[in-house]
């Protein structure tokens, strides 16, 4: 089937729009599903840090609080340590991570504290006691558990940080890997507009000005229209149209020609 030059045309240039439209779908479908996934781990990380922060001032507080009990000597009212409150936040955080390295440290965290609120449970009898010290009960009892467990929580807030570390390392390779197809769309696409370029200018600009430069011959130097070139477009046959007009306007002009001359011998004869 012989295609004109509009339909070259249209679908040289349809198919550069489709390459074009296709790998801009990939790159936002590609960049929303990571962007999507990636910011709701990077999402669970901050929230997490957060808890943690949360379980880190609990603790020292509560810590603080008993050293202060103990140096006061204190008879009032106990500190006391809201250890559901720090378990369940302890559970948020296993919730909301799923790392293999993070979900241990967690644990430990929920053992070291049960250790730390056990140990600070004898507060209240070292106070009542005579033969206790509390200062020495303080240091050489509680602040060991204390130590191990905010060991733990610090621990558990530099594994969060990693994780967020990783995280956003993965948008960020994950943001230049569903860029990739819009990349090679438009090289492709410059390639392919370069090429329709260089097929418009060999196919149709050059016999346009080889056609033009033949028809300047004829008219301006009476030369036959000669040129010719292969193709199955518009374009052959506009050039097929010229050749023959041009030949019959010669022809034509021959005729006239030989006429004039005949009548000039005529007319020189009489």
């Amino acid at each position: 089937m012989k295609l004109s030059i509009k339909a070259k045309l249209t679908l040289s240039l349809s198919a550069i729009a489709a390459i074009l439209l296709i790998s801009a779908t990939i790159s936002v479908l590609e960049y929303s599903k990571m962007s999507t996934y990636v910011s709701d781990l990077i999402a669970d990380d901050i929230k997490s840090l957060n808890t943690a922060h949360k379980l880190a001032d609990l603790s020292n507080k509560y810590n603080l609080d008993i050293l202060a009990a103990i140096g006061n000597d204190a008879s009032g009212e106990l500190p006391v340590f809201d250890q559901e409150y720090f378990l369940s936040h302890c559970d948020t955080l296993r919730a909301s991570l799923e790392s293999n390295v993070i979900q241990p440290l967690t644990d430990s965290v929920v053992y070291s504290c049960a250790a730390y609120v056990l140990t600070s449970l004898e507060l209240e009898n070292v106070l009542d006691s005579y033969f206790i010290d509390s200062r020495s009960w303080y240091f050489n009892r509680l602040q060991p558990s204390f130590v191990i467990l905010d060991a733990d929580i610090d621990a558990l807030q530099k594994a969060i940080y990693r994780d967020l570390e990783k995280n956003s390392k993965t948008f960020e390779r994950g943001f230049y890997r569903s860029i990739i197809p819009g990349i090679v769309a438009v090289a492709g696409g410059l390639l392919l507009v370069v090429m329709l370029l260089l097929f418009t200018l060999a196919y149709y600009v050059n016999p346009l000005y080889k056609m033009l430069e033949a028809m300047d011959g004829y008219r301006s130097y009476g030369k036959k229209y000669t040129y010719t070139f292969d193709g199955d477009d518009q374009l052959v046959r506009l050039n097929e149209g010229l050749t023959e007009v041009a030949n019959e306007n010669l022809q034509l002009r021959k005729r006239i020609k030989d006429l004039k001359a005949r009548v000039s011998d005529e007319l020189e004869s009489n």
